[in-house]
């Protein structure tokens, strides 16, 4: 596997699809967590979600409304309603991680000269909502990719075309405080098996080895791979999910000045499936 070229920036974290059966239980414990979440939207290919927005980034929680729209996967076409369903039928948790775009087309083939996927780019759009309440269209192209070391995680790319209709400052204040992503946190039996292909997926070569795991900065937020043992002790709990089937999304870490005494963690069963971290 070739890699990235060091001239280009890498992909920031775009945002975070946290899954779940149903979805109006985990948009209701992200309310009681402090959270803005805003209505729901829903896709022609089953799916339906809730928006968390942060600066820069998101949380898209989501759920299955229609299983009969959900289009089969195939060799060269990637099904999202599908992944989003196998990662409900497995839990739920966060299913999958999105890095920021500028020409999706060009990810998908730069993924397939890395031989990371070899996905036709994913192109739909949707009605939101503006600072002023009225409708604005928005839409984005996705290219994705696929970790052999990881086979039960999501990974993609996001560009979107109407950034300017997308975001909404109102939807960005929220209770606890939180302003931004600062780390997404995965688990794996040997953390160096995950490099090459975050390497080339986001489009860093540079990465840190630590006495955890690995850690590389996308320039948006940080991707950790650690240990199940160095997760355990990171944050207080064991990881979500099923040990010794490769790699998968375990936690993601917030910024948000937090009051002292209130808890810095949040464990999978009150985040819906995912560990919740705030730091300063």
């Amino acid at each position: 596997m070739t890699h990235p070229s060091s001239h280009t920036p890498p992909r920031g974290i775009d945002h975070l699809v946290i899954a779940a059966a149903d979805l109006s239980a985990l948009a209701a414990r992200y309310r009681a967590l402090g959270f803005t979440v805003g209505p729901r939207n829903r896709h022609p290919w089953g799916t339906e979600n809730h928006i968390v927005q942060v600066n820069g980034a998101f949380m898209e929680l989501i759920g299955i409304g229609d299983a009969s729209l959900i289009p089969p996967p195939s060799a060269r076409t990637y099904s999202f309603g599908a992944a989003v369903q196998n990662a409900v039928q497995a839990g739920g948790g966060l299913a999958m991680l999105a890095l920021e775009s500028r020409n999706a087309v060009a990810d998908a083939e730069e993924f397939r000269r890395h031989r990371i996927g070899d996905f036709e780019p994913f192109y739909f759009e949707r009605t939101g909502q503006g600072d002023d309440g009225q409708p604005r269209r928005v839409s984005f192209t996705l290219a994705f990719a696929h970790c052999a070391a990881a086979p039960h995680a999501g990974f993609f790319t996001c560009q979107q075309h109407q950034p300017q209709n997308f975001w909404n400052a109102a939807m960005q204040r929220h209770a606890n405080g939180v302003t931004g992503v600062r780390s997404v946190v995965m688990v794996a039996d040997d953390p160096a098996d995950m490099h090459e292909f975050l390497g080339a997926f986001i489009g860093q070569r540079e990465m840190r080895s630590t006495s955890f795991g690995l850690e590389i900065d996308t320039g948006r937020g940080l991707i950790e791979v650690l240990t199940e043992q160095a997760f355990a002790f990171r944050f207080g709990c064991a990881a979500p999910g099923v040990a010794g089937q490769g790699g998968r999304f375990a936690a993601f870490v917030l910024s948000s000045p937090r009051p002292p005494g209130a808890p810095r963690v949040i464990p999978a069963a009150e985040a819906g499936g995912v560990v919740l971290a705030f730091a300063e």
